[in-house]
């Protein structure tokens, strides 16, 4: 084997001679059915997940907890942020103190933070089935930094967390509040919401309208307090599609519901295009600087959640303020194989689209926002 530059990646090729599935793609068709295998580091079956550009950024993993069962306690070194792909459990989080601790239930389409150098204990509260979670982190980032995986793992002499001052409502429901700090997502004097816990990502209807990327959608944008992470779900209208735009290395998105494709370039291989098709569970990457665009085929607005990496990989241009512009190609300038190919996607279920003509002339269209209808 070939050793890698980067220490996460020797991390994860060794997790992988320990019998651990590593996959390397930049598309994972259904995230539920993906195989998995025993990780004695864990005590459950896993599987790493090594996205194209995501190398040396981000971390994703797989794990799965058995029908009725219950995960020896853990703890971390980074934070990590918890989407639960199916099933129904229980998590219980503490620091210096076993007696105090944050206990809270979650289920399917639920996104949850634990903190860094706590210890958490994961359950999964049905019998008669698996649950099935993706984890994601920075932790090859922090292996850069510190290149002796274990300090990650259960190391003792850590024993600072979030969690140790914290009050009854650290994982209650994330509340909304106006940004006041420049970052790469949304905007100074947006609504943002802020907290470790999100419900069900599918029923979430609190949006606000998101012009920039076209086809009247709206978005979420969600930041963990006390912590660099963050992420925001995208939802948009039966029949449209987005924009297409770039930006750097690390995004890793996720579909909690919808039916459609992503179409993803690299910039100035405009004839290199591929097509992915998504569903609940499918997760894809667009690499590094790849023009990439996502189109909706149901007939229900398609959401898709996206874990951002850390701000110093946004890769786009940034405002006075901070804010970060996006690299889109507007709809008067795609290319006209991309109209071609959405519509002939919806002929072949006998449906029509929803992007009006005017929208592929006028550079100023404005869609009906999704949040006001």
């Amino acid at each position: 084997m070939v050793r890698s530059y980067f220490t996460h990646d020797n991390w994860m090729e060794e997790q992988a001679d320990g019998g651990v599935p590593l996959y390397d793609d930049c598309y994972v068709e259904d995230l539920r059915t993906l195989k998995l295998a025993p990780w004695a580091m864990r005590g459950c079956d896993a599987a790493f997940i090594r996205f194209t550009d995501m190398g040396g950024v981000t971390e994703a993993r797989v794990q799965e907890i058995p029908a009725g069962g219950t995960l020896k306690p853990f703890k971390l070194g980074v934070d990590e942020m918890v989407y639960v792909l199916n099933g129904r459990g229980f998590a219980s989080v503490w620091g210096r103190s076993t007696e105090v601790r944050r206990d809270f239930e979650w289920s399917a389409k639920s996104v949850f933070i634990i903190p860094r150098n706590s210890w958490c204990e994961l359950r999964n509260m049905e019998g008669d089935r698996p649950v099935r979670l993706l984890h994601f982190n920075y932790l090859p980032i922090a292996m850069s930094v510190i290149s002796d995986p274990a300090f990650f793992f259960n190391n003792p002499e850590t024993t600072g967390s979030l969690i140790d001052d914290a009050d009854a409502n650290f994982f209650s429901e994330a509340k909304d509040i106006v940004k006041e700090f420049g970052s790469a997502w949304g905007s100074v004097g947006g609504q943002v919401w802020r907290g470790n816990f999100y419900p069900d990502l599918l029923a979430w209807d609190k949006l606000v309208e998101s012009r920039g990327r076209g086809a009247g959608g709206g978005s979420v944008y969600m930041y963990v307090p006390g912590s660099e992470m963050s992420c925001h779900m995208s939802v948009f209208p039966a029949y449209t599609y987005k924009k297409a735009h770039r930006h750097g290395p690390g995004r890793l998105i996720v579909i909690p519901g919808g039916d459609g494709f992503s179409i993803m370039w690299p910039q100035g291989g405009e004839d290199d295009k591929k097509i992915y098709r998504w569903h609940e569970g499918s997760a894809l990457t667009p690499p590094d600087q790849w023009f990439h665009q996502h189109f909706n085929l149901g007939d229900k607005p398609a959401r898709y959640l996206a874990l951002h990496p850390p701000v110093q990989f946004i890769g786009k241009e940034q405002d006075a303020q901070g804010n970060s512009t996006e690299v889109n190609i507007d709809y008067v300038d795609e290319d006209p194989w991309i109209r071609q190919v959405f519509e002939e996607e919806l002929g072949k279920r006998n449906l029509t689209t929803g992007m009006p003509d005017v929208c592929y002339t006028d550079p100023d269209y404005q869609f009906k926002s999704l949040s006001a209808s």
